[in-house]
């Protein structure tokens, strides 16, 4: 069973892991109650059905099962959105072991035949409107970064990826966010970048605040790209917000919006209307692609000056939740209703084609070789030459 879950899978060798979360008993509903006191205290009420949160490994080659865990079995222990999944972090691996992160649910360490390495217990916190959460764990440097923004109490923590022992842990001035962070080696230093109503930098070594950014609209769903020189940071944008994107250079510090108009030096270029969406950019041969998530309209930036390229639409598209990639000068993004659109990019825009898979899709493509691996709802599938 794949079980529910928005989560992408990753590779690594031969092997595919992908995270999920199964129901396996339902709670009974509840009569309603016409009183409104009740019927607030019915929304606020945690749910009681039962799930249980699993790691699974296939072969790649044949799709077969290799070893399937239970990292817990319960009930949830904060609300998610009705459209949403209990298992939305995509798990991370460096060839010995592989996390994974079940939002306010635990933090899981397994060895590559699935033997339980450590485990440890972030918290649970509730989330803005009951959404749920989605941010996925970071490795690097033999440390496991868990960014945990929440209504309540956010904050970033860094385990020794080996053990499970926590090496530091920040407080942030947050709301709930979606974002995975990243780390950003640059040609000054390497840091961890996240987002939130601010973008903020770490020191990776000891969660030391490098340099801040104030967002003035959008949503922290997507994740910055970057090269070398610049990191892109943006929100998504929404019913009456457009999504900004903005580029930093390598060696920003301190308060970069102290005059909130992102036009002091450490800004090579900024575009609040950039119409960021859910899916984050594509940065490629120094162009960036931006991905709406209505509509299947793309638009290309120069990504050294931010002048637009062009803004074209890709076919008819439902809407984008997973991350568009490029191979060989040609950009893929599929749809939630399976439809993938081909564009080539260079040296200009044209649809080149389009396929179709029957499932529904939120979680990313993982790209291993000639391979594509997607996963649904109803399957997961292995797409190669």
């Amino acid at each position: 069973m794949i079980g529910e879950s928005w989560s992408s899978p990753i590779v690594y060798g031969d092997k595919v892991f992908f995270s999920s979360a199964v129901q396996v008993k339902k709670a009974p509903e509840k009569p309603k109650n016409e009183e409104n006191d009740q019927q607030q205290e019915d929304k606020n009420r945690l749910p009681e059905d039962v799930y249980r949160w699993q790691l699974t490994c296939l072969d790649l080659e044949s799709g077969e099962e290799l070893w399937n865990v239970i990292s817990r079995e319960g009930t949830p222990r904060i609300r998610k959105h009705a459209g949403s999944t209990y298992a939305c972090e995509s798990p991370v691996t460096d060839g010995k072991h592989v996390w994974v992160y079940y939002g306010m649910h635990g933090v899981y360490c397994y060895d590559m035949n699935g033997n339980l390495v450590w485990e440890q217990d972030p918290g649970a916190y509730p989330t803005a409107k009951g959404w749920g959460t989605g941010s996925s764990p970071v490795l690097y440097n033999n440390t496991l970064y868990v960014l945990v923004d929440n209504e309540e109490n956010s904050f970033l923590v860094a385990y020794n990826a080996s053990t499970g022992a926590e090496k530091w842990k920040v407080s942030r001035d947050e709301k709930t966010s979606y974002s995975t962070p990243v780390i950003w080696k640059n040609n000054v230093r390497t840091e961890l970048v996240t987002l939130g109503s601010k973008a903020r930098s770490y020191n990776p070594e000891n969660g030391e605040l490098i340099w801040e950014m104030k967002f003035n609209v959008g949503r922290a769903a997507t994740s910055p790209v970057f090269d070398s020189e610049i990191i892109y940071v943006g929100l998504s944008g929404g019913p009456r917000d457009i999504g900004p994107l903005h580029a930093v250079k390598a060696g920003a510090s301190g308060n970069l919006t102290q005059e909130e108009n992102y036009s002091n030096a450490y800004f090579a270029w900024s575009d609040t209307l950039a119409g960021l969406g859910y899916p984050s950019p594509v940065l490629y041969e120094g162009k960036l692609y931006v991905l709406a998530d209505r509509g299947g309209e793309i638009t290309c930036f120069d990504a050294a000056t931010g002048q637009r390229i062009y803004k074209e639409k890709a076919g008819k598209a439902a809407a984008c939740w997973a991350s568009p990639w490029i191979v060989n000068d040609k950009l893929y993004f599929y749809d939630e209703k399976g439809e993938t659109q081909i564009i080539q990019v260079e040296p200009e825009f044209k649809v080149m084609g389009s396929n179709k898979l029957d499932d529904k899709f939120w979680a990313t493509v993982a790209v291993a070789g000639n391979n594509y691996i997607l996963k649904g709802v109803d399957k997961i599938y292995c797409i190669g030459k």
